[in-house]
């Protein structure tokens, strides 16, 4: 560290116990006079009101954001209480970042919304906000950090906003006072920039006022009543507010919130520290603003603050510290704009890092640190939406980045409440990704890895591995946890692939074909050739039964109910039209449903079908299997033999057909059979106790021994499900697409009787015709397989994206699926692909590439020569 930095150490006051003051309004806010004006805001003396529409818990700039959206689209009675004052908590002392940029997908919709509103709030509130847009750069230091930008740039093509991989000269043009020696490339946003965020949430609060909402503070919530008829009771010291709603947007409070209906959140606070200089005579000679860079490789974030600069380090997860006794005993009381004790010797490396990318850091004196608590989930994403098993509950919690993330996620809410649908596919942030397997502990792992691994390169396929394995294990998991490598979905372990003598075993992420790719072609083939087994416990089960529950799912789905002993694929869909979700729907017993989901989407689709239950009155029960069932897929041409070893039942075509269920014994253990496999390959899928997993496990293999039996994993399974023309819902249909343009039109039976939710406006979509059309790719490719979310080009422009992808084992070429415009849908389409920064031949061919078995054998039986 240099002298000049150790006396700049030196000089700052000593750290003051218990919390201490933060920066002074000049340093907080670029516009002082405007954060003076805004500071002369009235609190409330009384609610004002016993009732609302809407009433939001936390007066940070999201919750201030989302009454300002609701206010502003008509919505009355809309009121928020803060405990405190505005911006009390994490958002006062933030150092207010912006950017277009998200390595995600949609998210990137909500930074483009945010920067876009703060543009305008000005004008339309007389509010300054301080928004300065220098644009920003994050720097590659390294080759598989180019390679990282070259991913990000494919993902970002089809999106309007501007991002471009940029020379190092170019970085220095925009930056000049970088040091040179280890920069490789960049990645240019312009746009991007800070905001002040106290003057924003001042604005948001006078656009809230002037469109009618009340604000009101200090006003702390100490308790919360649900009544019978899904309406809420807000106790207050002033009062009681009776609320249609409540949104939980109460920052590092939210926990405490949430215990008062029985609910752990996972979020914690997380200790974030950033640094600020005086003057720096570099700084204050140049003539236009720098634009923020992001070190990767460092680590740390850097801007211009005036004529000084502000930086933050994001520190390894071995040295970064949470606040975890806020959670367990609480955030003490009257804690609201005070800061922790700073650390400096905990980001000294980082600091270092700094002055070697900035040099004229070495020079800088520091005249603040700010430590402040920022609020984690586990995976570093906010948790946005209503939650499963509580009515009319919503949350808007766990933001590391909340100032980028409050304007949009205001409006996204908003249209979301208002609408009764999202209005985009934001699954990602979903509240119920997390259950009762999201412990303290695991919260607290997975917090301090997702803050240390806030600059690490983000691969295709990336696995992240503390506070693994949770509480949430298949039966079969003790058994092959040895033998493979797992991926984590939903709190579950799930063999991605298998090893073999010579693999070379392990996580080995890359941009390009690694470890997996021979051993994944050899499962492949297992399940072509032989037969192959693989876990499927994380599926979600539910079972649904009583006097309406064919009434239920008739409303629910677009498909037919399927009959008693069959089983159908059935989509839920929005009243807009568009594919909620995706389900296997079987009748067990007259009456008696069992509904199977992607591991994901398990309490996702588990709200939506128990609010349908509630607004329709429906006298159904549901029931959650999810943790209890275990489930076994068995595929490939022997799996009819192996299987008929362990049963008396007759398991021949013409006995039991495909998309039949049956319960039968195998081996002696109880099983619900559904003749159905996501290979497409001739196989079923069997429903047990969970504790039955090994036994049954073990009976299959000794059976198809002589047939060669082998495990096979989820990446295998991709390929065949893609090889065959099967949809992923998530990738080729979500929110974002209505099931005509996702080629779903088999499932969707717009002449039944029923009045299913998102028939109306589906019949109004297949009239006006589709703008764009779901189709099926092969790629000339090198060492690089499409994984999704790829720009597809056509005469040098971008005209639409892949939705997901793979290496086909059997055509030996890249295959993927992709939205395209409908004039360029036809079989035979040239097109491009964009993979790691090179356009790859693409060309549209007839689906599927390799027939199912089901309709190989038909074609079989009338003298056919079907494909394979």
């Amino acid at each position: 560290m240099s002298a000049m930095l150790r006396a700049a150490l030196r000089r700052l006051p000593l750290p003051c116990r218990g919390g201490c003051p933060g920066p002074s309004a000049a340093l907080r806010a670029l516009g002082g006079a405007a954060s003076a004006r805004a500071g002369k805001e009235n609190r409330s003396p009384s609610l004002g009101k016993d009732k609302a529409d809407t009433v939001i818990i936390g007066g940070g700039c999201v919750g201030v954001s989302l009454a300002y959206h609701l206010a502003k689209a008509g919505l009355q009675d809309v009121v928020l209480l803060e405990k405190s004052e505005l911006t009390a908590g994490s958002t006062w002392h933030a150092a207010g970042l912006t950017t277009y940029f998200h390595p995600g997908i949609n998210l990137k919709k909500i930074h483009a919304y945010s920067i876009k509103l703060y543009e305008k709030l000005e004008e339309e509130t007389g509010q300054a906000v301080g928004f300065h847009q220098p644009g920003s750069i994050r720097i590659a230091s390294t080759p598989t950090r180019v390679d990282e930008f070259k991913y990000q740039m494919t993902r970002a093509g089809w999106h309007p906003t501007e991002q471009y991989l940029i020379t190092p000269e170019k970085v220095q043009e925009l930056f000049p006072l970088l040091n040179m020696d280890k920069v490789l490339a960049g990645l240019y946003n312009p746009g991007d920039g800070h905001i002040d965020p106290y003057s924003l949430t001042m604005a948001l609060a006078a656009g809230a006022r002037k469109y009618g909402a009340q604000l009101n503070y200090p006003v702390q919530v100490t308790n919360l009543n649900s009544r019978s008829d899904g309406t809420w009771e807000v106790e207050t010291p002033l009062g009681v507010i009776q609320a249609k709603r409540i949104v939980n947007t109460a920052g590092f409070w939210a926990h405490e919130i949430g215990k008062m209906i029985g609910l752990q959140h996972p979020v914690i606070p997380v200790h974030h520290q950033y640094v600020v200089t005086s003057t720096v005579p570099e700084v204050k000679a140049l003539k236009t603003e720098l634009p923020v860079i992001r070190d990767l490789e460092g680590s740390y974030y850097l801007r211009q603050e005036r004529d000084g600069l502000l930086f933050g380090p994001y520190e390894s997860q071995e040295k970064m510290k949470l606040q975890d006794s806020w959670v367990t005993n609480g955030v003490p009381p009257g804690f609201g704009k005070e800061l922790f004790e700073s650390d400096l010797d905990r980001i000294m490396e980082y600091v270092e890092a700094a002055m070697e990318m900035v040099p004229v850091l070495k020079k800088a004196n520091i005249i603040n640190t700010v430590s402040g608590p920022i609020t984690y989930s586990p995976d570093i994403l906010p948790m946005v939406g209503p939650h499963q098993g509580v009515r009319n509950y919503w949350v808007a919690i766990g933001f590391g980045y909340g100032i980028i993330h409050a304007g949009g996620i205001g409006k996204y809410l908003s249209d979301w409440i208002l609408e009764g649908e999202p209005p985009f596919d934001l699954i990602e942030l979903d509240p119920n990704r997390y259950g009762k397997w999201t412990t303290t502990e695991y919260t607290a792992a997975k917090a301090r890895e997702s803050y240390g691994f806030n600059n690490i390169i983000i691969y295709p396929k990336e696995e992240r591995f503390a506070g693994r394995p949770t509480e949430r294990t298949s039966g079969l998991y003790d058994l092959l946890k040895t033998k493979c490598s797992m991926g984590f979905h939903a709190g579950w372990e799930q063999p991605h692939w298998f090893y073999k003598p010579g693999d070379e075993t392990g996580y080995k992420p890359s941009f390009r074909r690694t470890n997996w790719f021979d051993p994944v072609g050899r499962e492949y083939k297992q399940v072509m050739e032989r037969a192959g087994v693989i876990d499927l416990s994380p599926f979600g089960k539910f079972k649904v039964k009583g006097t309406d529950s064919v009434k239920l799912l008739d409303h629910l789905f677009a498909n037919v109910v399927p009959k008693v002993g069959s089983t159908n694929i059935s989509h839920m869909l929005t009243p807009k039209g568009k594919v909620y979700a995706e389900l296997t729907v079987s009748q067990l017993y007259p009456g008696e449903f069992m509904l199977v989901t992607g591991s994901g989407s398990e309490l996702h689709d588990l709200r939506w079908i128990e609010e349908e239950v509630v607004r329709g009155g429906y006298k159904v029960e549901i029931e959650n299997m999810t943790d209890e069932m275990g489930v076994l897929g068995v595929a490939g041409p022997y799996a009819r033999q192996v299987l008929q070893r362990l049963t008396a039942e007759d398991l021949s075509d013409g006995s039991f057909k495909f998309l039949q269920s049956r319960h039968l014994k195998l081996s002696d253990i109880a099983v619900t059979a559904i003749r159905i496999s996501y290979t497409g390959e001739l196989g079923w899928e069997l429903y047990h106790r969970k504790e039955d997993s090994v036994a049954l496990y073990n009976a299959i293999m000794d059976a198809g021994q002589k047939e060669g039996i082998d495990n096979f994993g989820t990446y295998a399974l991709n390929a065949l499900r893609l090889e065959k023309g099967f949809r992923a819902w998530g990738a080729e249909m979500n929110c974002d697409t209505n099931p005509l343009e996702a080629g779903l039109e088999y499932f969707v039976k717009l002449n039944k009787p029923a009045d299913f939710i998102g028939k109306k406006m589906l019949k109004q979509i297949k009239e006006k015709g589709l703008k764009r059309r779901l189709v099926y790719l092969t790629l000339e490719t090198d060492d690089v397989d499409p994984e999704g979310n790829e720009s597809v080009w056509h005469n040098g422009k971008v005209i639409g994206n892949t939705t997901s992808g793979s290496f086909s084992y059997s055509a030996k070429q890249s295959l993927a699926f992709a939205y395209v415009p409908t004039e360029l849908s036809k079989v035979g389409q040239k097109l491009e692909v964009e993979l790691l920064g090179k356009n790859y031949s693409a060309t549209i061919i007839q689906e599927p590439l390799v027939l199912t078995e089901p309709t190989r054998t038909r074609l079989q039986r009338k003298g056919q020569s079907p494909k394979i």
